[in-house]
C-alpha cells in the first residue's frame, strides 16, 4: 500500500482550499506505487460545474524535492502541448507544489483509463506514439536534469552488490554481469540525439482508454539523456512478460512503428538501439538486484525480481536483429 503518509479529512478540506478546488467531497488512499504517498480526492467546483478529481501526491523520502521544479514543470509544459499527461494544480499563490507537515505535497490531474498487463499490439502502437510527441513537445522545455540512473550509477549499484551478494540471488547474475557491464559501458554512445526523457515507462505507468493512450504518468524519473535510450527502456518494459521469459515480436515491431510514424530514428539510432537496450536492461537489474540485498523490511521499496531483467538482457544479447 503506497500510503505511508497518512491524512484526514481535516487535512484535505483545508488543502482543497488552499489549491482553490472548492468543497471536499471524498478522498481515498491509492495502493498502487512503492515511492510516495498518494491519494485520490474529489471536490465539488466552486462554480458549480460537475465535481472534479485530483491526484495527490505526498513526497516521501526517495524523492529529492530540488528535483519538484523539474517534474512538475514537465509535466505542465508537456500538457499545455498536447501531450496525454496530466498536468499540475497550482495553488492560490501559483506554486505547483507545498511543504505540509514537513513533506512537499503537489495536486496533479486526475486522468481517466486503467493500466493493462497484457498489451495488444494496437496498444503498444498507440504508446510508441505517445512516447515520440513527449520527445518533440519536449524539445522546447526550459529545464534539463541530469539522469541519476545513468551508466555510472549502474556500475555503483552492482559494485555495491558485490560478486558474493550477486551469487546469491542466483549463480547466473554474476558472471552475467562480469561479462556484460565492462561491455556495456565501454562502448555507451555519446553523440546521439538527446531530450528530456521519461526513462521509466512501464505498463503501470500508462493509462489506456481502449486502444488509445489516455495518460503517461509518473515522471519521477524523467531526465535529459539519450533520446533512443528511453526507446530502449520502454521496449524491455512493454515486449516481454513480467519474468522476462517470453518475448512479443508483435509487440515490439507495433511499439517501433508507432514511434517512428511520429519520430523517425535517424541509422545511429537504429544502430544503436541492440546495445541501448542491453543498456536499459543492466539498469533494472541493478537497481532490483541492490533493492533485493539491501531492502530492509518496512521500507518504501518493493523488492522486484532481478533476473527477469538479467533474461531481457541475454535476449538483447542473443537477438539484436528485434531492432533491424
Amino acid at each position: 500500500m503506497a500510503v505511508y503518509t497518512h491524512l484526514d479529512d481535516g487535512d484535505f478540506r483545508y488543502l482543497a482550499g488552499e489549491f482553490g478546488l472548492g468543497e471536499l467531497r471524498f478522498y481515498k488512499g491509492i495502493a498502487e506505487g512503492i515511492s510516495n504517498s498518494n491519494f485520490i480526492v474529489e471536490t465539488a467546483r466552486p462554480d458549480g460545474q460537475a465535481p472534479a478529481r485530483h491526484i495527490v501526491t505526498v513526497y516521501e523520502e526517495r524523492t529529492d524535492v530540488r528535483d519538484l521544479p523539474f517534474f512538475l514543470g514537465l509535466l505542465d509544459h508537456l500538457a499545455r502541448k498536447g501531450c496525454p499527461v496530466p498536468a499540475t494544480i497550482h495553488d492560490r499563490e501559483g506554486r505547483p507544489f507545498r511543504e505540509y507537515n514537513g513533506k512537499a505535497l503537489a495536486f496533479i490531474e486526475f486522468l481517466p483509463g486503467i493500466t493493462v498487463s497484457h498489451p495488444t499490439p494496437e496498444q503498444a502502437r498507440a504508446v510508441g506514439s505517445a512516447l515520440a510527441r513527449v520527445h518533440l513537445a519536449a524539445a522546447d522545455f526550459g529545464q534539463s536534469r541530469a539522469n541519476d540512473m545513468g551508466p555510472a550509477r549502474w556500475r555503483e549499484l552492482l559494485d555495491g552488490c558485490g560478486h558474493d551478494g550477486l551469487m546469491g540471488i542466483d549463480p547466473a547474475l554474476a558472471p552475467l554481469v562480469a561479462s556484460e557491464l565492462p561491455a556495456i559501458l565501454e562502448a555507451w554512445p555519446n553523440d546521439l540525439p538527446r531530450s528530456v526523457i521519461h526513462a521509466d515507462l512501464f505498463p503501470d505507468n500508462v493509462l489506456m482508454l481502449g486502444d488509445e493512450v489516455a495518460g503517461l504518468i509518473d515522471f519521477y524519473f524523467a531526465c535529459t539523456d539519450l533520446t533512443a535510450y528511453d526507446v530502449a527502456v520502454t521496449h524491455a518494459a512493454w515486449c516481454f512478460d513480467p519474468t522476462g521469459e517470453t518475448f512479443d515480436p508483435a509487440i515490439s515491431a507495433a511499439l517501433l512503428g508507432g514511434y517512428e510514424t511520429v519520430r523517425p530514428l535517424s541509422a545511429a539510432e537504429h544502430g544503436a538501439l541492440p546495445l541501448l537496450a542491453r543498456g536499459a536492461a543492466m539498469r533494472f537489474l541493478a537497481t532490483r538486484a541492490y533493492d533485493w540485498l539491501y531492502t530492509p523490511e518496512g521500507a518504501l521499496v518493493t523488492r522486484k525480481d532481478p533476473m527477469a531483467f538479467a533474461r531481457r538482457l541475454q535476449f538483447y544479447r542473443q537477438n539484436s536483429g528485434v531492432f533491424a
